[in-house]
């Protein structure tokens, strides 16, 4: 051994788990960093976003309830008296409808769909 150099002391094992524990427990707070909840700017986003489905929804949900089905009946489930005066047939996103225009003025407007070759209405 050269006198002027100095050799390190070996590292004890008290102090080998210590820095173990320190080593690990850095090495998880780096895993669990990546796994933090989104930023503010993000969760105000999306819980806005939530709040717009629960507008719409409730929007489908006063369409639903205020339909009232514009049939060819009236509440005693009898079709308006007098002849048809024309019939109109109408294609839309939405739905097919046959529009029965009476002779009194009424309207009755039957949903149609296609059964096999044959369209229904009614």
């Amino acid at each position: 051994m050269c006198s002027g150099m100095a050799v390190p002391a070996p590292v004890s094992a008290s102090l080998v788990r210590p820095l173990l524990v320190v080593s690990v427990a850095l090495g998880a707070a780096a895993a669990l960093s990546a796994c933090q909840p989104k930023t503010t700017t993000e969760l105000q986003q999306l819980q806005q976003r939530l709040e717009q489905q629960d507008v719409k929804i409730q929007q489908l949900e006063q369409k639903l309830n205020a339909v009232s089905p514009k049939g060819a009946a009236d509440s005693s489930g009898k079709p308006p008296a007098g002849p048809v005066k024309s019939l109109t047939y109408r294609t839309s996103p939405e739905g097919n409808r046959l529009r029965i225009y009476w002779g009194d003025g009424k309207t009755s407007d039957l949903e149609c769909t296609k059964e096999q070759a044959t369209l229904v209405c009614g």
